[in-house]
């Protein structure tokens, strides 16, 4: 499945899980974006991302946070990126990285049970 799909998917899914069950389709597409946040690397490489100045981070920054070799990160990074969590653009010699807040969000308030929504 093509990232436009998953995000389309993802952003037209889910109701939290505590109004209505998931259909076995959402949780098949909701499954694949836990499971790449699954690896303890790739939710910390999410968060550094996500909280770095400007949205962004450098590929340059992120290696540096870690005891792991360039190809490690570059694949955790593939993950992330395949999964439909991030993406990347090319400026030169560097890759930049940005999470996309919108299937974050969609997680997020698959998780808030249903007497949150109602107190928030």
């Amino acid at each position: 499945m093509s990232k436009q799909i998953l995000l389309a998917a993802i952003s037209a899914c889910c109701t939290p899980l505590a109004r209505e069950p998931l259909s076995e389709d959402q949780a098949a597409e909701l499954s694949k974006l836990f499971k790449a946040m699954s690896d303890p690397v790739r939710l910390r490489l999410l968060s550094l991302i996500a909280s770095h100045a400007g949205g962004e981070a450098c590929v340059c920054d992120l290696t540096d946070a870690f005891d792991l070799t360039g190809p490690t990160i570059s694949h955790h990074l593939k993950v992330l990126r395949e999964s439909g969590l991030i993406t990347g653009e090319r400026r030169g010699t560097w890759v930049y990285y940005r999470v996309h807040p919108e299937v974050l969000a969609r997680l997020s308030a698959v998780l808030v049970p249903s007497d949150a929504e109602a107190l928030a």
